[in-house]
């Protein structure tokens, strides 16, 4: 059974029909807390969440749960193109529409076509992409969305603009989350960590040279502010290689031993 971030028609959902292939039932939670809080707890065997877009950045939510929050490991990861659509109910055509309705985030990244083509309707933001099909559905005609195509499936509605943002190198990447970490090992592997740090100079410098040191590559770094006072933040780091490799086992218990807190996120295959 594989949990989702709801409702139908979103790219979360898109992501874990892609990711599944069929192979596995799905079943959607309303929220991202809902969601980790549900493989925390043993409800679901695994979940896929967004944890970064490659225009937005890192989905903090995600971040902040993983590292502070709940107790759970990343054991894969998949890569979702994100191609947003406006789309409309069948035969409608672009001087009928409008409103043209969509989460906040798809309607910025949409904004060059809406400037030269759409000007005369109006936007209107929506909790969710699937909230904004529905409404779309739901009009005479004169209300579009913007959206995943796998909503205009579930809904009735017609692409009017196909894969229309501004930039075409929108993508979101997935992870895929469990209660105990995997133990497959590949050719081609990612260990992710988290920690925190004395607030003394250097500190951080230390812990990157540990790695350089191992000569492991450190394929992303990003700190997040901790909530419990001002100026203490968390490090999230993504490095090459699994964490069965003597190498980096040893170069990130030497990290741990430096640190505060250290949380060890998991090994999986990317």
């Amino acid at each position: 059974m594989l949990a989702y971030m709801g409702p139908d028609g979103t790219f979360s959902h898109q992501a874990a029909m892609d990711w599944s292939q069929g192979k596995e039932e799905l079943v959607e939670y309303k929220t991202l807390k809902a969601l980790i809080r549900a493989v925390d707890e043993g409800e679901v065997h695994r979940a896929i969440v967004p944890i970064e877009n490659s225009i937005e950045g890192s989905v903090n939510a995600t971040v902040d749960a993983l590292a502070l929050e709940a107790n759970v490991y990343i054991t894969g990861e998949y890569v979702l193109r994100v191609s947003e659509n406006i789309m409309a109910k069948p035969g409608v055509g672009r001087e009928d529409i409008k409103i043209i309705t969509s989460h906040p985030q798809p309607i910025g990244q949409c904004s060059r076509i809406l400037e030269e083509k759409y000007s005369h309707a109006i936007t209107e933001p929506a909790a969710s992409t699937a909230q904004a099909a529905q409404r779309a559905a739901a009009s005479d005609g004169s209300v579009a969305c913007i959206g995943a195509a796998v909503a205009a499936k579930l809904y009735g509605l017609e692409i009017i603009e196909k894969d229309c943002a501004d930039e075409g190198n929108n993508s979101t990447r997935f992870v895929i989350i469990e209660k105990q970490p995997s133990t497959k090992v590949t050719e081609h592997d990612k260990t992710s960590i988290a920690f925190t740090l004395d607030n003394k100079p250097g500190a951080l410098y230390h812990a990157i040279e540990l790695l350089y040191r191992a000569n492991i590559n450190m394929l992303r770094i990003e700190s997040r502010p901790v909530k419990e006072a001002l100026g203490k933040y968390i490090f999230l780091i993504d490095i090459e290689g699994n964490i069965d490799d003597a190498s980096i086992y040893f170069a990130l218990d030497k990290i741990k031993r430096h640190t505060e807190f250290y949380k060890f996120l998991g090994s999986y295959a990317y």
